[in-house]
């Protein structure tokens, strides 16, 4: 089990009491902010296990609008930090107040550090067991090698792959360009009884059609003008393994028919040879276009397609994985940094940037915006123009509009499905008649 660092961010103005905070935690890593912008700059470059955060802060220290707005801001940020906020003693009000906006305690002055000891402590404690439980899901959720990924759509696919790949079933994978195709066909080849033996990948598009099935049957010597010696293809090659042929819609009408006999029969024939050759070979497919649009324009073979769709698998594009953009803007950003011996974070908005851009060429494009935002990076943040995109809207990243907007989805959903009947509705979500009547009046539906 890794250990959780011990990182405490003190929010107060009063020089004296940051003093005796950090004396009170000193086996704790400290830091320590004076007002609302300092605290956000630092919990924007670091993640805090827990945030003491007095609510009266400058400019007006004597009204808790700043520290009831810096606490917001922090939750919005980090929503796993533990934020325990510090009040007057006829301040009570506040402190309710910032508990139901999402604060994990309160702590009235004048400070005990021994009792403030506890609550932090205690605090930490729930964060620990909260972060390792993160970990583990995460571990769970992402068990393919070079996969990353919290997203529920990926998980989806993440199970399938795994479910298939102790099989000898033909796959197809179905996704635009930049998905990770072919990480998921390794994983196909990785998590199979086939792991031990060659995984053979070849790309239909980018060879030439003259070559192409040379290129995979292979050929004995003088097949054709320059065929001095016998060649074996990348079907006899993989033999024992996997072959996994990328952008299968690009293979030539001439070949389909040649692949469909393999397919069925399991045997090839080298270009100028007579003899047939038995391969035990596992294929794995993957096609960004529509094969059964080009079916029906006469482009691809229908009986090709179905021997290759033994089991399909639809690849999300990321703009439509929840959350990943940002996952993997975070990671490609620390993998970069390292490599080019830098410091550097996000700035303010470009994680909303991030998770708000279409990204046509889905992870692959993001990862080159972020290398090349990276290499020339002059400052220690990277912005949303640095990475060639819009500002994002960091209000976006509120967690009640986004608890919101996902209760009424899925009460919409459960009321239409059940035929506004409100007795199976309930069933359909898992809950009591009264909390579904509390919902529908939250969001006016009655």
């Amino acid at each position: 089990m890794s250990e959780t660092p011990r990182r405490l961010l003190i929010v107060d103005d009063d020089a004296g009491l940051q003093s005796q905070l950090r004396w009170c935690f000193a086996d704790y890593d400290v830091e320590v902010a004076g007002d609302r912008e300092s605290a956000i700059a630092a919990v924007r470059q670091g993640d805090f296990a827990v945030v003491t955060l007095d609510l009266g802060l400058p400019p007006d220290p004597a009204n808790a609008s700043e520290g009831l707005r810096a606490l917001r801001e922090m939750i919005a940020l980090r929503p796993s930090s533990k934020i325990i906020v510090v009040t007057g003693n006829d301040d009570r009000a506040n402190a309710l107040q910032a508990i139901a906006s999402g604060a994990y305690d309160f702590y009235q002055k004048p400070i005990d550090a021994d009792v403030l000891r506890l609550i932090v402590d205690r605090a930490f404690a729930l964060y620990t067991l909260e972060d390792e439980n993160r970990r583990l899901q995460r571990r769970a959720a992402t068990p393919l090698e070079g996969i990353i990924t919290s997203a529920p759509e990926m998980q989806t696919v993440c199970r399938l792959i795994e479910k298939v790949a102790v099989t000898d079933a033909t796959v197809l994978l179905l996704g635009e360009s930049g998905t990770g195709k072919e990480l998921l066909a390794r994983a196909v080849h990785q998590l199979s009884p086939r792991a031990g033996e060659r995984f053979e990948a070849i790309n239909c598009a980018a060879i030439p059609e003259a070559l192409l099935e040379s290129e995979l049957f292979g050929y004995e010597k003088g097949a054709f003008t320059g065929a001095v010696k016998q060649t074996i293809g990348r079907i006899e090659h993989a033999n024992g393994g996997t072959l996994f042929l990328d952008e299968i819609g690009d293979l030539p009408p001439t070949l389909q028919a040649k692949l469909l006999r393999f397919l069925q029969e399991r045997v090839i024939e080298r270009l100028g040879g007579r003899a047939t050759l038995a391969v035990d070979v596992r294929v794995v497919c993957a096609t960004h276009r529509n094969l059964q649009e080009m079916i029906g324009r006469g482009q691809f073979r229908e009986d090709l397609f179905y021997r290759l769709t033994e089991v399909s698998c639809a690849i999300p594009p990321l703009r439509e994985r929840s959350g990943d953009a940002m996952l993997l803007g975070q990671v490609f950003l620390h993998r970069f940094a390292a490599a080019h011996g830098k410091r550097l974070s996000f700035a303010p908005g470009a994680l909303d940037a991030i998770d708000q851009a279409p990204w046509a060429g889905n992870v692959r494009e993001l990862e080159n915006a972020v290398k090349r935002a990276v290499i020339l990076a002059d400052g220690k943040q990277l912005s949303a123009t640095d990475l060639g995109l819009a500002h994002g809207d960091v209000d976006n990243l509120l967690l009640r509009d986004a608890r919101d907007k996902a209760e009424l989805h899925v009460l919409s959903r459960a009321l239409a499905r059940a035929d506004s009947n409100m007795v199976k509705a309930a069933d359909l979500l898992g809950i009591t008649r009264p909390t579904l009547y509390a919902l529908m009046n939250k969001f006016s539906l009655r």
